[in-house]
């Protein structure tokens, strides 16, 4: 049975989960990818307001498509983030709790979930538009420019996700690979 965590999580509602643990996401997150984080990291380098605050947030590396017949959104799937590993630092100092995301992290990146507390939740890929209807609500927050990859804050309710890093820095991903190899 998949333990159901409501959004915002605090340090302390993440400290307990344990790697490989299938969880259920109801609340608010915010989305981001590589063009949103990568305008964010810019702001930020430069000492400028930015946009929205990342203190207490779940990254969701999505890019919601527009709205579709009854939704608030079109397909929004887990984007791979091994390619947002380069903004992780930054993101965790600016106090993000959780990302959500699809795939492993590269090396050395679990460490640092360990450092600062947070968790990595990994979904399956290629279910954006079963996703959708898990999307109670959208608000773009910053960057309509950029389209799907602009700052969206989402609803989410009963979100299937499981943890792949957990607040320790423990790594499913690298567990799994062991285990396999061992069985090669």
């Amino acid at each position: 049975m998949a333990r159901v965590l409501r959004l915002p999580l605090s340090r302390e509602d993440v400290q307990d989960l344990k790697v490989g643990e299938e969880v259920l996401l109801s609340g608010p997150a915010l989305t981001m990818r590589d063009a949103s984080l990568k305008r964010y990291e810019t702001i930020l380098n430069e000492g400028k307001q930015l946009p929205v605050d990342l203190k207490g947030e779940l990254i969701f590396h999505a890019g919601p498509t527009p709205a579709a017949r009854g939704r608030p959104c079109g397909s929004i799937g887990p984007t791979t983030t091994a390619r947002m590993d380069r903004f992780l630092s930054w993101m965790l100092e600016s106090g993000v709790v959780a990302v959500l995301g699809k795939g492993p992290r590269g090396t050395g990146h679990a460490g640092l979930h360990g450092r600062h507390g947070a968790v990595y939740f990994a979904a399956v890929g290629g279910l954006g538009a079963l996703y959708a209807g898990m999307v109670e609500e959208i608000e773009l927050m910053a960057w309509e420019d950029l389209g799907p990859e602009a700052i969206y804050r989402v609803e989410l309710k009963d979100f299937p996700a499981i943890v792949a890093i957990d607040s320790r820095g423990e790594d499913m991903y690298v567990s799994l690979y062991t285990d396999y190899r061992k069985r090669g």
